[in-house]
């Protein structure tokens, strides 16, 4: 069996450094933020090119935290994309503001920025750029509209550590950047984790006491704030795997360059990345008309595929109450109609590369007329 993700392989890789790292924490009883979490803050910030992260339990509480910290709230309207996973639209929910779309562009699955000023009203308080499967938005335009009509922009950055925009890395653009931790993504955890990075101080201050009940020190409490702590024993593993990053993410590149070059030619539409963005490959999808097809016909062969993500967040049941309609995001729709992503991780080999890409390539194949001088039946 292929897997999608082999997490089992990375640990492996680097069990010793890592077992030594939880160690240290049990040793020292940090169980809750502590000197590890501390370090991590400030290492993955620099590799972000930001002078301030603070490290929280997920993704959706460093977006939602992001928002809070920018004063979004009830009556507020935040612009997004529905192609997303449904924590950043759920992250605009939980402040009381109302999520507002935008469609995607068909080629990057990233926000429409043509589409983006249309959308702004003088409810408009931020915007939320998605950097969708290791690429990012078209930041450049995004930046550009959110200073005319000064709104604050806060990265989705949860599937790009590391992705760059014509130079910068992600979550250094915006006012804010928010990452997860989640164990599948580019840098993960073994748990749950998140990080909102920024080079505002004041954003910063206001987000640590937000993850810690809204204190400011120990039974102070400023703010009315959540526990959303990021736990010592999460920044341990993290510290030791951001080591490892830079190589695992050119090990993706090198994994999704080889998918290209094994399906070109093929028909097969493959990722499309643009010539002034470092694509860091969280996921390498493909599209297909036949998408349930394909996954039932490529497990069959022992492969594992996923579906990221089946449902555009404007048509899912839990958020009807935006009233949007079927047809109202044709690019969104037609991707969630059609995306396919192939098994995509640091180790996977060429040989994986090459079995998976050769199964792809016979299922695009079309199928041979049947010749009327050869009727069934004959020799």
């Amino acid at each position: 069996m292929i897997p999608f993700v082999d997490l089992k392989a990375q640990y492996r890789s680097i069990k010793d450094e890592v077992n030594t790292a939880i160690q240290g924490v049990i040793e020292r009883c940090e169980f809750t933020l502590g000197s590890e979490v501390a370090a991590f803050e400030k290492e993955f910030a620099a590799y972000c090119q930001v002078e301030h992260g603070i490290g929280v339990n997920t993704g959706t509480s460093a977006l939602h935290l992001a928002l809070l910290a920018a004063g979004v709230g009830k009556g507020d309207e935040v612009i997004t994309v529905p192609f997303t996973f449904v924590a950043t639209v759920s992250a605009i929910d939980y402040t009381g503001a109302t999520p507002v779309f935008v469609d995607i562009d068909p080629k990057t699955f990233t926000m429409d920025v043509n589409a983006l000023e249309a959308a702004i009203t003088e409810k408009t308080k931020a915007i939320i750029p998605v950097h969708l499967y290791g690429q990012t938005a078209d930041m450049d335009p995004i930046l550009e509209i959110a200073r005319k009509h000064n709104l604050v922009v806060i990265e989705d950055a949860c599937q790009a550590h590391g992705a760059e925009y014509k130079g910068r890395r992600a979550g250094s653009m915006g006012h804010m950047g928010c990452f997860s931790f989640y164990p599948g993504k580019n840098l993960g955890a073994y748990g749950e984790g998140g990080m909102v990075v920024t080079n505002n101080p004041e954003f910063t201050r206001t987000i640590r006491m937000l993850r810690d009940w809204g204190a400011e020190k120990k039974y102070q409490h400023v703010l009315k704030g959540y526990n959303f702590r990021l736990e010592g024993i999460q920044g341990a593993v993290l510290r030791v795997k951001l080591k490892y990053l830079e190589g695992w993410t050119e090990a993706r590149r090198t994994a999704a360059a080889r998918y290209d070059s094994l399906l070109a030619g093929t028909g097969v539409p493959t990722p499309y990345a643009r010539p002034d963005v470092r694509h860091v490959y969280h996921l390498y999808a493909i599209r297909t008309q036949n998408r349930q097809a394909w996954q039932d016909a490529l497990l069959a062969q022992g492969i594992q595929t996923g579906i990221h993500y089946p449902t555009p967040v404007h048509l899912l049941p839990a958020f009807a109450d935006l009233g949007y309609q079927a047809g109202q995001f044709p690019h969104a729709e037609r991707a969630a109609n059609e995306v396919l992503s192939l098994p995509m991780f640091p180790e996977l080999t060429a040989e994986q590369c090459e079995r998976v890409a050769q199964a792809v390539q016979e299922l695009a194949m079309p199928v041979p007329a049947m010749s009327e001088a050869s009727p069934v039946g004959v020799a």
